[in-house]
């Protein structure tokens, strides 16, 4: 007789079924040490699963073989094991999850779903949706197929939508780009049916439906998600009555993959072989990365250029269908504001990937980071009011490059962020899915439905973007569109955004877009230095492998910036982390620096307090370990350094034909007056 059992898994750990072999790895979930930033670079480089679950000194990973925690070992970075056989949890979950189903007759999300969807149910749900609801939901195919040839749905949401458009603003949301990640797309597709089913009787959101277009893509990587989600549910967990023992059915297959279904870069396999070739340890070795691939500072850090590493970038900005598709979309709608859903960590996160003085061709040291900071950080700390995320830079989870947001932000203007579903867990029991929506505890009736819900009154306050308003001919179409030059990393790639609305009956149109200049390249302030230091103290002296070196400095006086170097003979590698001493004579981190091996360590604090300082020389792999430490106070300039100003090129057309071209230039929060009567008498 087989019976099933249950075994005791928490977020602390879980012992690994009897019956695997002694000397067999299972995979797991890490907590790997990371006091430093020089650490998470370093992290960084050596090909592992990192997931978006990370603070300040320390990182989660997910060990798949014994080759990646061998690799941890001999970086000398130290972790802690917390999952310790993630396919035990899979199949504990698995259970978890049917018992739920069978205990609950309806769920209390908008669809009533009491289990995680398959891809047939999304891209039925979505059919669904527009079948029973024509003059509200509008289904549509992404223009670019997956890799295996599969196509990919999105919904568009909003009074009279099977109508011409007529210029309200956009509001975008996205789910699974990462193939484990399964409440990104039950989020957004939870989100979708609670719009359309409480329309017409919840005031608010009537009202917001009215004003906008929602449109939500749910499942990004089709492909890689739909391995994921059939590998995962197959894990089975029982106790063999012959032997007494627990024992898992089924292998981790691609119940973890995290990629799309790229082979080979260039080359596209309609046929399914995907599923065949894909089976990599935990499915993560073949694909892209596609939350690397967008063109916003690709080739960056955090994105890996060897095929076989979780953050491969692609072979070129763009490269892959999935990002294509969602390029072409934004490039074609003023998306006012987008989230793109991820789990797990419990944040909300706002642009920029990469931390301000790592991008290249920065005069100075910039100040304000990016140039909406203000705005962008307060819709991120309201929206995380609702459901205890913890609100920050992209950049203060661990650098990435090449991410949605960057590029979205950077170059349409509409604000941006990416939401890690959930404390711990890519896909956890699905009752957490239902909490993290509605919320729970303190953020019971808030959650991520009400962070979404603020969201979308961000996409349509006209504050937050650009209106145009003015006169043209009735039916005639108004297109507004640029080319612009987006900034990889060290290169730019073109972007052209082409939007385009209809002029009503009464030959009246109000149009809400993004500013026409794009925040990357606007003014923004830095501070340089002016003259020679106030005070400055040097040191030299050598540190044995694996060891460091302390020397205090004092900042006596009120100055603008300290600056500490060290320097050493190349191409032996060190380390510089900069602490300042507190009253109880504890330290506290203020910097650190980590550059790959030959480049030199540079911190720069501005407007350092007063009090001794302890600058900590750390010999990482250097065989001649002699070096130079330098400690200097400056005195600093603020300036602007100048940007540009772009327009818009606005076309009213008839009958296929331009007849008037007008160029626009218009700020955020702006409403310009720009009447085409001219269209009308030609």
């Amino acid at each position: 007789m087989t019976t099933a059992v249950l075994v005791g898994l928490t977020t602390a750990g879980v012992a690994a079924p009897a019956a695997a072999a002694p000397d067999a790895f299972r995979p797991q979930l890490v907590t790997v040490d990371t006091p430093t930033r020089a650490d998470k670079q370093l992290l960084q480089t050596l090909g592992l699963d990192l997931t978006e679950h990370a603070g300040h000194d320390y990182v989660e990973v997910v060990l798949h073989t014994a080759e990646d925690a061998a690799a941890l070992v001999a970086a000398g970075l130290g972790y802690d094991v917390r999952i310790p056989d993630l396919l035990a949890r899979e199949a504990e979950n698995n259970q978890l999850n049917a018992a739920y189903a069978a205990a609950t007759e309806r769920s209390p999300l908008p669809s009533g779903r009491d289990a995680y969807r398959t891809l047939d149910d999304y891209n039925a749900d979505m059919a669904a949706l527009a079948e029973e609801h024509p003059d509200l939901v509008k289904l549509f195919t992404l223009p670019h197929a997956s890799l295996d040839g599969r196509p990919i749905y999105g919904v568009e949401i909003g009074r009279g939508v099977q109508g011409p458009e007529r210029g309200l603003p956009v509001f975008l949301m996205l789910g699974v780009h990462h193939a484990r990640e399964w409440p990104s797309g039950e989020h957004a597709m939870e989100f979708a049916v609670d719009l359309v089913s409480n329309y017409g009787t919840d005031r608010r959101i009537t009202d917001l439906v009215n004003r906008s277009r929602v449109v939500v893509v749910p499942v990004v990587n089709v492909d890689g998600f739909h391995m994921s989600r059939t590998d995962g549910e197959l894990v089975d967990l029982r106790t063999v009555d012959e032997g007494g023992t627990a024992s898992i059915l089924g292998t981790p297959g691609n119940a973890y993959k995290r990629k799309n279904c790229r082979l080979v870069d260039g080359q596209d396999t309609p046929d399914g072989t995907c599923a065949i070739a894909a089976t990599s340890p935990g499915g993560y070795g073949a694909g892209v990365d596609l939350n690397r691939n967008y063109g916003g500072y690709w080739g960056g850090p955090g994105a890996s250029d060897l095929f076989a590493d979780p953050t491969y970038r692609g072979a070129a900005p763009f490269s892959e269908p999935e990002t294509q598709n969602i390029r072409e979309l934004i490039s074609g709608r003023q998306v006012t504001t987008l989230i793109t859903n991820h789990t797990f960590s419990n944040l909300v996160l706002r642009p920029n990937g990469a931390a301000p003085d790592l991008v290249p061709g920065s005069e100075g040291i910039p100040l304000g980071d990016p140039y909406d900071e203000d705005a962008l950080r307060e819709l991120g700390d309201e929206m995380a009011a609702q459901n205890g995320y913890t609100s920050q830079h992209a950049w203060e989870l661990y650098d990435t490059t090449g991410s949605t947001e960057d590029w979205s932000y950077n170059t349409t203007g509409g604000f941006g962020y990416t939401f890690e579903i959930g404390p711990d867990e890519f896909h956890p029991p699905f009752p957490e899915v239902v909490d993290e929506y509605l919320g729970a505890g303190e953020y019971a009736g808030r959650g991520n439905r009400e962070a979404y819900l603020i969201a979308l009154e961000n996409a349509v306050d006209p504050e937050m973007h650009s209106v145009l308003t003015g006169r043209a001919p009735a039916g005639a179409i108004l297109r507004l569109k640029k080319t612009v030059a987006t900034s990889t990393w060290d290169a730019s790639i073109q972007d052209t955004l082409d939007t385009t609305m209809t002029v009503g009956p009464d030959g009246r149109y109000t149009w809400h877009v993004n500013p026409s200049t794009r925040p990357v390249v606007m003014d923004r302030q830095v501070e340089t230095v002016s003259g020679d230091p106030v005070a400055e103290e040097s040191w030299t002296g050598t540190t044995a492998p694996l060891q460091s070196t302390d020397q205090e400095f004092a900042v006596t006086q009120d100055v603008d910036l300290l600056e500490i170097t060290l320097d050493w003979p190349t191409p032996d590698d060190l380390d510089l982390e900069v602490y300042r001493k507190n009253a109880d004579g504890s330290l506290t981190q203020v910097g650190s620096s980590g550059n790959f091996v030959g480049d030199k360590e540079r911190v720069l604090l501005q407007d350092p307090a007063q009090g001794t300082y302890v600058l900590r020389v750390i010999n990482f792999a250097s065989a001649t370990p002699s070096w130079t430490l330098t400690a200097a106070l400056f005195e600093a300039e603020t300036s602007t350094v100048p940007g540009l100003v772009e327009n818009w090129t606005l076309t009213c057309e008839r009958d296929g034909r331009v007849v008037q071209r007008v160029p626009v230039v218009i700020d955020r929060g702006q409403q310009l007056r720009v009447n085409l009567t001219a269209c009308g008498r030609r």
